[in-house]
């Protein structure tokens, strides 16, 4: 299988597959392919278990109930997945003891033998998130996987006992080697009159932690003074920017 990450702002992946070689994704995520692409959907592919009770792993871990795996037959085939914001895509290559932890936006696709699951879930009723909750998908497994993250991203190797403290929605992906743990802002005056949120993601080393400069939840925020107001009776184009803001928190 050979990659090729196109492009610079809106990157794009192609993946080469060749005769028999397997991609997995979740349903309605390629954006095109070759003829020599076969796809099935179900509740298996190899993520999180087969059969119903993988389709409630991922599930519970935000994800999609199907899958979609796409295989190359009669000869070789391409396929590409698009990034739905500005940002990279980071491949990265799991084995047993090699775990990662991502959030919950970031899986674009994975090989055959990759499993998604629930990592990490947390209620964050203040700040940015409003209430919906804070979640970490897990990747273990076998193969190698894509992830996309949004905006900038930032790669810092923590060493034993060195923490960061992160604005959760700044989270994008790291090695499961790495302690993790949401906690409250300290102080009432930094909690509720400061604009850095109510909580800090603390991430203790060993292990590599990749940040995103651009969280959906914070872009839809930064966004949301723009959109037209529904007073001035401009209910149409309201309503079109509201089912937009509504799709990006989802």
């Amino acid at each position: 299988m050979d990659e090729t990450i196109h492009g610079t702002v809106m990157p794009v992946l192609e993946l080469s597959l060749q005769p028999g070689e397997s991609v997995v994704s979740e349903v309605g995520e390629f954006s095109w392919m070759t003829d020599a692409i076969q796809f099935t959907t179900g509740a298996g592919g190899g993520m999180g278990g087969k059969g119903i009770m993988g389709a409630v792993k991922r599930a519970v871990a935000g994800s999609s109930i199907l899958l979609t795996t796409y295989t190359a037959e009669g000869g070789v085939g391409s396929i590409s997945f698009a990034s739905k914001l500005p940002g990279h895509i980071v491949p990265i290559d799991i084995s047993p003891g090699n775990d990662f932890m991502v959030h919950r936006h970031g899986f674009m696709c994975a090989t055959p033998g990759v499993e998604l699951a629930l990592g990490f879930q947390q209620s964050i009723r203040g700040g940015i998130f409003g209430g919906m909750g804070f979640i970490l998908q897990k990747l273990t497994g076998t193969g190698r996987a894509w992830i996309d993250l949004s905006g900038e991203v930032l790669a810092f190797d923590l060493q034993p006992g060195q923490t960061m403290r992160v604005h959760p929605g700044h989270v994008g992906l790291f090695q499961a080697s790495v302690q993790f743990s949401v906690q409250r802002v300290p102080g009432l005056v930094n909690r509720y009159m400061g604009d850095d949120g109510h909580h800090f993601a603390m991430m203790t080393g060993p292990g590599r932690i990749w940040l995103q400069s651009m969280p959906v939840a914070i872009l839809a925020g930064a966004i949301e003074p723009f959109l037209p107001d529904k007073g001035r009776g401009d209910d149409v184009a309201a309503g079109a920017a509201g089912g937009l803001l509504g799709n990006l928190l989802k």
